[in-house]
């Protein structure tokens, strides 16, 4: 059993089956084919990691059968972080591949890379890609990153606003901003007993 790795979170326990099963060709019932080279995996292992895989295999796509699965929007290095990752419960995120690596955990369901994907590409924000990085965060559904990048806004809006073409960025995030402190106002306050 030292092979296994049991990380709970609520309400399922995730398996992980180790570094020594990622793309290794032992018990390997399927092969993804990245940029022309074959990566070994176990449909067991995919099924239990993301509903995208669960879909892929026990749905009616024509991958359920196939031995071997052609993956052509992802580069190499960044199908086998996101295996990596499946196989282990980690991965170091690095900033050069962070947002490729937040598109494919976006496109497989895998939750948990997302949100060290956003946490990579967060420590990163500055005055000139901030709106990039909160369009990014809108694209893939990002929240945590997106909660980062209106805080950096709000923090920095002097700097921001005297910036050319940064007006629409703050228009659009308002909205977020007036939601928040709806929500922050109507709870109940706890400490405030009459």
């Amino acid at each position: 059993m030292e092979d296994f790795k049991i990380f709970e979170f609520d309400p399922v326990a995730l398996v992980y089956l180790g570094e020594q099963y990622v793309n290794s060709a032992t018990l390997s019932d399927v092969t993804f084919l990245v940029e022309g080279k074959r990566f070994y995996a176990h449909r067991i292992c995919l099924l239990a990691s993301s509903d995208a895989f669960r879909a892929m295999f026990d749905g009616g796509y024509r991958e359920k059968d196939a031995r071997d699965i052609e993956i052509p929007n992802i580069r190499w290095e960044v199908f086998e972080l996101m295996m990596r990752f499946i196989y282990t419960g980690s991965v170091d995120v690095t900033l050069d591949i962070a947002q490729d690596l937040l598109r494919a955990a976006d496109q497989y369901l895998l939750e948990g890379l997302k949100r060290l994907c956003e946490y990579t590409i967060a420590q990163d924000i500055s005055l000139e890609n901030v709106s990039s990085m909160y369009e990014l965060s809108e694209a893939f559904n990002a929240i945590s990153l997106r909660h980062t990048c209106v805080l950096f806004i709000l923090e920095q809006f002097d700097k921001l606003s005297a910036r050319p073409g940064h007006s629409h960025l703050v228009q659009r995030i308002l909205p977020e901003i007036h939601n928040y402190f709806a929500k922050a106002l109507t709870k109940p306050n706890q400490h405030m007993r009459l």
